[in-house]
């Protein structure tokens, strides 16, 4: 039974939902399910179809698998809220609506997929990029709308997709090429993707709605989704092009650095952001003397505090690693080979081998000649739709409300919000996550999320335990949680991340919150989340 559709229809006040629960409201003789979550509010036909009873609004609202769920309370079936998929069994699916907030009334109008067009004709999708979004929101794509599109992939590197972010952990010997791996290409026979892996798109024809590779391969689409990442920054320096130069950033990155590190010898790495730092303790552990040049006084300035970055430091130093903190990279010398890394200081690093980490640039080249619309990445709204209604574009290439991206869980949302609408059960909006970041070194526990550099307003709560080497702050306003830095004892970082992302009043339990997150599950949870 298709919902009735067209007409936004009054519902309650919006404030008569309480944030992670629901109601149930009676549209026509239907009862639907109404719940407001820390993302908004979302509506689903009340039925549970594996128990036949009107019981979803009593269900348990809560992120499960990385989607946003409600426990059936009679069979535990779990319903993704914004698309009404069962993620036991798809065929148990429900209905969804279409919710907004007016004049602080819930109104709510039909969404259901008009499933007569969805069976007239398999449309063409073309994903451009193989990487970590585009595959992501491709396995989204499949498990909410399997055989809704003929999907075409291209990618420019000719191995499979990966998992960038363990790069490395294989440069430092804890998994190999295999452990990051994604799909094989039976994987994409057995769900009737083409991939085209080596072969990059070079022109969009929008017109004609027609991509053409490097290799010739002419391929038309109904939608498009761009997923073309981001490329290392170069150094900006003379001697940058010589050989043993390198960047960190691909797979050929990290099988160039081992061939290297297989000889022994010095590393320079230059940069001292996440990256670096993951660079500098992974050469360290394969047998080379690393020094590591950073411009700025704090390693990880992005992310870290300056005494959380002096332990970092310090903690490093103690394995070996040496490093040169506010300076600043004037040439490479060498003849056909990098030989030294000269600063700003007139010293000079002996380097047999020299890696730069000095941040990414989105790569926008190929929508940009095409005529979408680019500023530092590509534009797109919170659909990740394009100023093209039938291009998307998400990941390292985007740019949203006038911030890129670089971190992993804001790629995996936008995969998420976009999936969504490629298969026309559109009702999420990407509305930013919070920026994260870990360490990934053996020994060390880093964590920082949120804004950790405080301003006007803001307050700081401190643990320091120097004999047990451990550091924890975390950046207040208003008695929310605005930030957290955590050094040597990460495990509360998700539940910081929890009192972030739904603007939790702390004022009752803020001298516990450094000892023991978990207290904070007394405290109320704030209106301000919705």
């Amino acid at each position: 039974m298709t919902p009735p559709g067209g007409v936004w229809r009054d519902i309650c006040a919006a404030d008569d939902i309480l944030l992670h629960a629901g109601v149930c409201a009676l549209v026509e003789d239907r009862q639907v399910a109404i719940f407001r979550t820390a993302s908004g509010f979302f509506a689903i036909d009340n039925r549970d179809p594996a128990a036949g009873a009107n019981v979803l609004s009593r269900g348990i609202v809560g992120d499960l698998q990385g989607q946003l769920v409600v426990a059936s309370p009679l069979y535990k079936h779990h319903f993704n809220l914004a698309t009404g998929r069962c993620l036991e069994d798809p065929a148990l699916g429900v209905a969804t609506w279409s919710v907004r907030v007016r004049e602080g009334r819930i109104e709510l109008r039909a969404a259901q997929l008009n499933l007569a067009r969805r069976a007239a004709r398999r449309r063409r999708l073309v994903l451009v990029g193989n990487g970590m979004a585009g595959l992501r929101a491709l396995e989204e794509l499949l498990a909410l709308a399997p055989g809704l599109y003929d999907v075409t992939v291209f990618g420019a590197e000719t191995r499979g997709g990966y998992n960038r972010v363990l790069l490395s952990s294989v440069l430092t010997g804890e998994k190999t090429l295999e452990d990051i791996a994604g799909h094989d290409r039976d994987w994409y026979a057995s769900r009737g993707v083409t991939l085209h892996a080596g072969d990059p798109v070079l022109r969009i024809d929008r017109v004609r709605r027609v991509v053409e590779s490097k290799a010739g391969v002419r391929c038309e689409y109904d939608r498009l989704l761009l997923a073309t990442g981001a490329s290392a920054v170069a150094l900006d320096v003379p001697g940058a092009s010589l050989r043993g130069v390198l960047r960190f950033r691909n797979v050929d990155d990290v099988e160039a650095m081992l061939a290297a590190a297989g000889s022994g010898g010095c590393a320079v790495v230059i940069g001292g952001g996440l990256l670096g730092v993951e660079a500098a303790a992974g050469l360290h552990g394969r047998g080379m003397q690393v020094t590591l040049v950073h411009d700025n006084d704090t390693l990880m300035d992005r992310q870290l505090d300056t005494e959380a970055g002096r332990l970092l430091r310090e903690s490093l130093e103690r394995r070996g690693i040496v490093f040169r903190m506010g300076a600043n990279t004037v040439r490479i010398d060498g003849t056909e080979r990098a030989r030294s890394v000269a600063l700003d200081d007139g010293s000079e690093l002996a380097a047999d081998l020299v890696v730069t980490a000095v941040g990414i640039r989105p790569n926008i080249g190929l929508a940009a000649s095409a005529g979408l619309r680019c500023d530092r990445g590509i534009l797109v709204d919170d659909t990740m739709q394009t100023f093209d209604p039938s291009i998307y574009a998400i990941g390292e290439c985007v740019q949203h409300r006038r911030t890129t991206f670089g971190l992993v869980a804001p790629l995996w949302e936008q995969a998420r919000v976009c999936a969504t609408h490629l298969a026309e059960l559109g009702a999420l909006r990407y509305r930013q996550s919070l920026p994260a970041a870990q360490l990934r070194i053996s020994g060390l526990q880093v964590f920082s999320a949120g804004d950790v550099r405080g301003g006007d307003g803001c307050e700081s709560i401190v643990l320091s335990d120097p004999a047990r080497g451990i550091y924890k702050r975390l950046v207040l306003r208003d008695n929310k949680v605005q930030g957290a830095v955590l050094y040597g004892d990460v495990a509360d970082g998700a539940r910081y991340c929890e009192l972030m992302r739904e603007a939790r009043d702390v004022a009752a339990v803020r001298d516990a919150l450094l000892f023991d997150a978990s207290g904070s599950e007394a405290v109320p949870r704030s209106e301000a989340a919705a």
